[in-house]
């Protein structure tokens, strides 16, 4: 489905990242993968080289707007354009009750799951308006993009920031052929909460709000990712895709 493309994958070198990295390689694609680990992501590149890929990691922060320059920059350099992006990089929180979160917390996350997010669409639609060829975006924001739950400190704001930039830019780039979309995942097994066992009775809790009866994969989100990139999806902009086993049905 993306044959021939180039696409950057930023926060690239584990969990959902890394998944849909190595599943849009499969699909066709050249990848570039950004990352703060490098150990991480020379890891992911290789599982990429090794499966018949070509791949490349450029170590980074989402939040550094000259490590974005650096990371569409040297995108181009190796592979001669950009076609596509995965805006991935984010971060969770413990979370707590309003009152309770402080201003450091505040700026960490926003610094990484918002401003990361918009250094990233900016970079991205620069090369595209540059390239004059079009292009496409998917940002990965949440099912608490959508909705919250109490005790989530600030990731839901970070989230509903990401819906926002994301409907924003969809308008004001449409006319350049270039398509602005996100992804909405609820709670992914092999995502940031597949990092260790959950406490039981949460786990269920967690799980009952999910009526098709199961966690999502980090395969799920890669398969609506790349759906997203694609021609299939070329009617596609300003739009959430929500992968949630019917979590918002309810």
């Amino acid at each position: 489905m993306l044959e021939g493309k180039v696409v950057l994958v930023t926060g690239g070198s584990s969990g959902i990242g890394r998944i849909t990295a190595q599943a849009i390689s499969k699909a066709g694609a050249k990848v570039a993968v950004t990352g703060r680990r490098p150990e991480e992501g020379a890891e992911c590149v290789a599982l990429i080289e090794q499966a018949g890929g070509q791949a490349l990691f450029v170590q980074g922060d989402v939040s550094n707007e000259e490590d974005i320059e650096k990371a569409i920059a040297e995108t181009v350099k190796k592979f001669g354009k950009l076609d596509a992006a995965f805006n991935n990089a984010g971060i969770g929180a413990a979370g707590g009750r309003l009152a309770d979160m402080d201003a450091d917390s505040f700026d960490d996350m926003f610094n990484i799951n918002v401003k990361g997010v918009f250094l990233s669409m900016k970079h991205e639609i620069l090369q595209f308006l540059k390239q004059g060829t079009g292009g496409a975006i998917v940002n990965c924001s949440s099912v608490q993009g959508h909705v919250s739950i109490a005790g989530s400190g600030h990731y839901p704001a970070t989230k509903h920031a990401v819906e926002g930039y994301t409907k924003m830019a969809a308008l004001e780039y449409a006319g350049d052929r270039i398509r602005i979309n996100a992804v909405s995942p609820a709670v992914i097994s092999d995502g940031r909460l597949g990092s260790g066992p959950l406490p039981e009775e949460f786990q269920k809790m967690l799980l009952d709000l999910h009526p098709i009866g199961r966690f999502g994969t980090g395969q799920d989100v890669a398969d609506a990712v790349i759906f997203l990139m694609s021609d299939k999806a070329s009617f596609i902009t300003g739009s959430s895709l929500v992968v949630d086993g019917g979590y918002m049905a309810k």
